[in-house]
């Protein structure tokens, strides 16, 4: 290509990022070691609590208490085991007044009482070898972690004749945070080794391999250091840190798939690199700019929710996704301007090809009565007899274009039985309980879960499974017995003790029949509320706070929902120009979480497989899960879907014939898709890998939910439902058209339209159903082609058209 055609190719924004690539990507690599160092220790200041609404009634009661009355909020309980002897024996208790008195004594601990101060029969085990030592350690998530982290050691083991074990909401918290800066070390280091072999696969170049692991690691590192700079204004959970990784990792390798794929080939097509790298900005780099809105406005939704852990996702996920984008739109055009034809070198499948070339002469020379010229009127590396029919497209993508013309043949049985079958698969989401994360979602063998096991099993009661209600102004001692005794008067109450009173307020503590958080206990919530008193009263404990965050999320869920639906409408139409596409891509995007939903229910809340994947099931999911998961699947299912749009898009806008679009961009994003999402869901696999359940969930159900998007709803629903729909899929009104044609986005340029039939297979080339190649040069599946040199720009490639 000249370069005065070259030069009319490239952009203001292709000299921007290609003008000085040097400098740009060592800028990137000082900012990034930069980003090392600020994000560093962001875990240690991160919280792992947040499902609570900070403004509700139970949260305001909770503090109260904390600061009037701190031994009713014990959140350290140690767990004193007597060995042989009875917990009365005189040594025993001698000895736990030694541990209770030095509790006391240190800084930051308050509210400290025991079995033996008192002789209460809730604090001691019913035979009579186990008691209870109950402290409240003062302040915040972190503050409390790191006092615990000081008097534990001391503590915890062997005390003369008894065994202490450390346990409580502190402990809990404490053992979830470590284990899940545990599992995310070790999940980067299964996905990162995984990840490069399947992008290898895909990309067959060592070298085209690294880049997209190289953008990943940049939106990781700068997404720490983002959220290390939040934690210094706000909380944030460190369960964050897992959406960091995988979305780090999986954004950036969609990102970089589909821009080293479009820079390949356009190199074969005949551009020189500075060309090759303008048409793909224009083009690709456009697709990713638009994505990348879209799923962090699907992220930006958990804003609207008060409860901090779900704000920490929006926090990571929007700082990851830009930072994936900005990497790929930025410092990947400058690697790619350096490296020019060399992103192919390394080919790592060279190997297999001359392996398939050798036994394919072989096998032609020896069949009798076959013609022995390979290269004679064939694609080069295509076996004479093969897929070499007229009209028959003989490309890397043939086999995805037909079977898109397959689907499309059947296209209302197709779209009515994947319907039916993701509704099917979504059903037991119509038996969702939902519940509060607690210990149960640790492993078996952690010493905090341990210590609750024992309190619920071998303690009546259930120490600390009640409900407290606070009493504010001045009131009687008649008065509080008249209000106790209507308490005790209602349903599913067994116990009201209290009241303990203070100047103007006073506590009550109401034990529930049955499980602490259980329906039983939500609705005594309630009840409690409604009760008339001469004072003002709140509620406290673990199913008020769960009431109070079921009614956030449902008083917030429609802003969400309807926050990520009217701008996911309004992007689309940007890109597309029609009316009907964003109303099937939002319901299309929704059918693909059923399955994800129906698992979670299936597996999680019911048990199914809990042997198999290593978890407790609580029979219940924590209410802020769904939430969390939905946003950030359809963020995902959006992004998938806006690859393949913008494709079939480009294609109509050259040609018209709105069937041959969709066959045309299946055929060129099939692959690209099927490789995105497999990758994607190995790194999502990786983080399920947790030992904390909630991990667990949220890992393994998106990997369900990309998968079933990718494979099932972009190769099946989506080409059957544009069939049925026909050219009527691409209607808008008139005012709505002029306005697309002034604001809207697309991939691609304008170009005349051109028959589909007119055009060599060549050009239609892509990847195949089950293929996760991305369709480049040198590709095996669906036809090899001749071996490319490392440097020479185009000469002695294939050329593979840009589709542009």
């Amino acid at each position: 290509m000249s370069e005065v055609n070259s030069g009319e190719r490239v952009g203001g924004w292709t000299r921007f990022v290609t003008a000085r690539p040097r400098l740009a990507l060592l800028a990137a690599l000082v900012i990034t070691a930069l980003a090392v160092f600020a994000g560093s220790g962001v875990a240690d200041r991160m919280g792992s609590g947040g499902w609570t609404a900070p403004g509700a009634e139970s949260t305001y009661a909770t503090k109260a208490l904390e600061r009037e009355f701190p031994a009713s909020q014990p959140n350290l309980l140690l767990l004193v085991h007597s060995g042989g002897a009875l917990v009365d024996d005189p040594a025993v208790a001698a000895e736990a007044a030694r541990l209770t008195e030095r509790l006391a004594a240190e800084e930051g601990v308050t509210g400290v009482g025991s079995y033996w101060q008192g002789k209460s029969p809730a604090l001691r085990s019913e035979d009579g070898h186990e008691a209870l030592v109950a402290a409240r350690i003062e302040g915040e998530e972190k503050a409390a972690g790191e006092i615990l982290d000081r008097i534990a050691p001391a503590f915890r083991g062997e005390h003369g004749p008894v065994e202490v074990s450390v346990g409580g909401p502190v402990a809990v918290q404490h053992d979830m945070q470590t284990i899940i800066e545990e599992d995310l070390l070790r999940a980067e280091l299964i996905a990162l080794p995984v990840t490069l072999v399947l992008l290898v696969m895909v990309f067959g170049s060592a070298v085209a391999a690294l880049l997209p692991l190289g953008v990943g690691i940049v939106a990781i590192l700068g997404t720490n250091a983002v959220l290390r700079g939040i934690t210094e204004f706000t909380d944030v959970s460190v369960f964050a840190q897992n959406l960091t990784t995988a979305l780090g990792l999986g954004l950036a390798i969609d990102y970089a798939l589909f821009i080293v794929r479009r820079f390949r080939e356009e190199l074969n097509a005949g551009a020189d690199t500075r060309a090759a790298i303008g048409t793909t900005l224009r083009t690709a780099g456009r697709t990713v700019l638009f994505s990348a809105l879209t799923v962090a406005v699907s992220l930006a939704a958990m804003l609207v929710f008060p409860q901090y852990f779900l704000r920490s996702f929006a926090y990571a996920g929007i700082a990851v996704v830009l930072l994936a984008a900005a990497a790929a739109l930025i410092l990947l055009p400058a690697a790619l301007m350096l490296l020019g034809p060399r992103v192919n070198s390394l080919d790592l499948r060279r190997l297999l090809r001359r392996r398939r070339r050798t036994t394919a002469a072989a096998d032609a020379s020896t069949a009798p009565g076959k013609d022995t010229d390979l290269g004679k009127d064939t694609p080069p590396g295509t076996a004479p007899g093969k897929d070499t029919a007229p009209g028959r497209d003989t490309g890397p993508g043939a086999r995805w274009g037909r079977f898109a013309e397959l689907v499309m043949r059947r296209a209302p049985v197709f779209a009515v039985l994947t319907t039916v079958g993701l509704v099917l698969l979504g059903l037991p989401f119509l038996g969702v309980k939902f519940g509060t994360a607690d210990h149960r979602q640790l492993p078996a063998t952690a010493e905090s879960r341990v210590v609750q096991e024992h309190i619920q099993q071998g303690f009546p009661g259930n120490p600390g499974g009640g409900l407290e209600v606070l009493a504010e102004g001045p009131a009687t001692p008649a008065q509080y017995e008249d209000f106790r005794a209507r308490v005790a008067a209602l349903d599913g109450v067994r116990r009201v003790d209290g009241p303990l009173t203070a100047e103007n307020t006073a506590y009550f503590e109401v034990l529930p029949d049955g499980e602490s958080v259980g329906q039983d206990a939500q609705h005594l919530v309630r009840d409690l509320r409604a009760v008339p008193a001469p004072f003002a009263t709140s509620v406290t404990g673990t199913a008020a706070a769960l009431v109070d965050s079921q009614d956030a999320i449902a008083d917030r869920l429609p802003w969400a929902v309807g926050i990520i639906v009217v701008v996911t409408l309004l992007l689309v139409f940007l890109l597309t120009g029609s009316v009907l596409i964003p109303l099937q891509a939002v319901v299309l995007n929704a059918l693909s979480l059923t399955a994800m939903f129906g698992a979670v229910v299936w597996v999680f809340q019911d048990g199914h497989l809990s042997g198999l994947l290593a978890f407790t099931s609580t029979g219940d999911i924590e209410t802020t899960l769904p939430v969390l998961m939905f946003c950030v699947a359809f963020g995902l299912s959006m992004d998938y879907g806006v690859f393949l749009l913008s494709r079939i898009k480009e294609e109509y806008d050259r040609t018209g014939e709105h069937e041959h679009a969709v066959t045309f961009g299946l055929r060129h994003t099939g692959g690209l898709i099927t490789a995105a999402a497999v990758i994607l869901a190995v790194v999502m696999v990786a983080i399920g890998t947790s030992r904390v359940t909630n991990t667990k969930m949220l890992g393994l159900g998106i990997a369900l939910a990309v998968l079933m998007d990718a494979m099932v709803v972009r190769s099946l629903l989506v080409p059957a439902v544009m069939k049925v729909m026909g050219r009527a899929t691409w209607w808008a009104p008139a005012p709505l058209r002029a306005f697309h044609r002034r604001f809207g986005l697309s991939e691609g340029e304008s170009a005349p339209a051109v028959s589909p039939r007119s055009r060599p297979a060549e050009e239609l080339s892509g990847g195949a159903p089950g293929d996760m190649s991305d369709g480049a040069p040198g590709d095996v599946p669906g036809g090899a082609s001749e071996e490319i040199p490392e440097e020479g720009g185009g000469q002695g490639r294939d050329k593979i058209a840009a589709g542009a």
